[in-house]
């Protein structure tokens, strides 16, 4: 490491209702990787939007290269050396790989009036064949897989040749071959001098990866550490400061006694196989498979979401049609996506109305008017029993953190009192403190007489919370195991197991 590249110092942030940034800082050197860590709402992002010019900090400095700047836009960061690949996609789903690398920045022809369309072609090629991804600059986005989504968001940073990168959960969508691809790109970035930022709530990555690690904590600097001198059970005292939930992994009934669910031969395409399984009352269920091994189109397939070709499915022993979402939901099935803030949530409104969306029909008076005290009381009722951090039931969900809006829609699939619930990838972008009030609430749940699909990339997730795991390879259940008898050992063993 040399010289540092940006010092932020005091730094301030408000937001209607509530105290985002109290005094923080972070310095980070020219070759450095520095990660910043923290549960989810500790102010990470905040932090890095002001670097990139998203929000204007309220007090506080930026120093850059030893000179004080001020980051009015995202442009100014950029014209700075500045960039950030956020956690959330920010794509254009029907544009091509090129043309969303270089939006704004086309290369031109003639008389300027017309885009270059093989030298932007060309460009993209040369940055995609850098970072060793095969991948076609003509393809459309839209075509691609979440994962090779997110490397086109890298390239896109990278072709800005930024001295301040900035990584927000870069490796949430990837796979094990792709995070190996990324963390080269990364060392590669290291030996030019780019300092660069690292979000994430894998502490394994933090302690391959990285020199430094700065805690924060309810929006607050907590402290710098060298990574090769702190342990990762300190870093996470550090984050969480208090006593982390461990799941009892203790079923409430045997799994042959009562069945909620069974589904047999379902096939959709190419995508689910001839599956058949059941679904006890009180158990978590894990389903467990590498990405694109079909988990789930199977939950989109139980919820109605996507048109099955042949299968039966049966709740409570009675053979359903499920055709349409509403048909799940009326049987009692509630399906919490992978992508919460695309299928799950309106960002946009409140949290009292993406709780109570599911349950309207409940809360309605006589000719169709509203029961609006009803809806107040019963998501109140719930931000309080789920620990939602807001400030009020009429703070919009956007400015939650990523954790206080998965129990956002937990919270509307309880008060719409479903009996079967699918959590597919319950826990992907949220810090360890936010994991473990998730793995409490399944186990409460559970406990209760919920019955739980599970779907989770994370095998040791998998291994702590599911009394029996399903695995899946190429659309087809290639394994089932007793919790007794799961190890990661034999998760992957089927996990790679094709069937022809």
């Amino acid at each position: 490491m040399s010289e540092a590249l940006v010092r932020m110092e005091g730094i301030e942030k408000h937001f209607p209702g509530v105290h985002a940034l109290h005094q923080c800082r972070l310095e980070l050197a020219a070759g450095e990787v520095h990660a910043l860590v923290g549960e989810n709402g500790a102010g990470k992002s905040t932090l890095m939007k002001i670097a990139t010019g998203v929000y204007q900090k309220d007090e506080g400095r930026i120093i850059l290269k030893g000179k004080e700047v001020n980051i009015p836009n995202t442009r100014a960061a950029q014209q700075l050396g500045i960039s950030m690949i956020h956690q959330e996609l920010n794509l254009m789903p029907d544009l091509t790989i090129a043309q969303n690398i270089f939006i704004g920045r086309e290369p031109r022809k003639g008389i300027k009036l017309f885009v270059d369309d093989r030298k932007l072609n060309d460009q993209a090629q040369q940055l995609l064949n850098e970072m060793n991804l095969q991948l076609d600059p003509r393809t459309k986005v839209s075509e691609l897989t979440v994962a090779k989504q997110q490397m086109v968001e890298i390239a896109k940073a990278l072709s800005f040749q930024s001295e301040v990168l900035i990584m927000d959960e870069p490796t949430a969508a990837l796979t094990n071959a792709e995070i190996e691809e990324l963390f080269r790109i990364i060392e590669q970035l290291r030996g030019r001098g780019v300092g660069i930022v690292y979000i994430s709530h894998r502490m394994e990555e933090l302690k391959r990866i990285t020199d430094r690690i700065t805690v924060m904590r309810d929006g607050r600097y907590i402290d710098t550490v060298q990574t090769k001198d702190t342990s990762i059970d300190q870093i996470i005292a550090m984050m969480v400061g208090r006593e982390l939930y461990v799941s009892t992994q203790q079923t409430t009934v045997e799994a042959s006694e009562i069945r909620v669910l069974e589904v047999t031969n379902l096939n959709r395409g190419s995508a689910v196989k001839d599956v058949s399984f059941h679904l006890a009352k009180g158990e978590i269920l894990g389903f467990a498979g590498l990405m694109g091994a079909g988990r789930t189109e199977v939950a989109r397939a139980i919820f109605g979401a996507d048109a099955i070709d042949s299968g039966d499915i049966r709740i409570h022993g009675h053979k359903v049609q499920l055709k349409a979402p509403h048909d799940a939901v009326k049987h009692g099935i509630g399906y919490l996506s992978e992508d919460r803030k695309r299928y799950g949530l309106m960002v946009d409104m409140d949290v009292k109305t993406n709780i109570a969306i599911a349950s309207y029909r409940k809360a309605r008076r006589l000719f169709g008017w509203m029961h609006d005290g009803k809806i107040d009381q019963s998501a109140s009722h719930f931000v309080e029993a789920l620990q939602i951090k807001t400030p009020s039931i009429h703070q919009q969900v956007k400015f939650l953190s990523g954790g206080n809006q998965q129990k956002v829609v937990i919270g509307k699939w309880l008060l719409r009192d479903c009996d079967i619930l699918i959590f597919d990838e319950p826990t992907r972008g949220i810090d360890v403190g936010a994991k473990t009030e998730i793995y409490k609430l399944l186990d409460e749940l559970a406990a209760q007489g919920k019955s739980i699909i599970m779907i989770s990339s994370e095998l040791p997730e998998i291994l702590r919370m599911s009394h029996r795991i399903m695995v899946m390879c190429e659309g087809r259940i290639t394994g089932e195991l007793r919790q007794q008898d799961a190890t990661q050992e034999a998760i992957m063993k089927y996990a790679t197991m094709r069937i022809s």
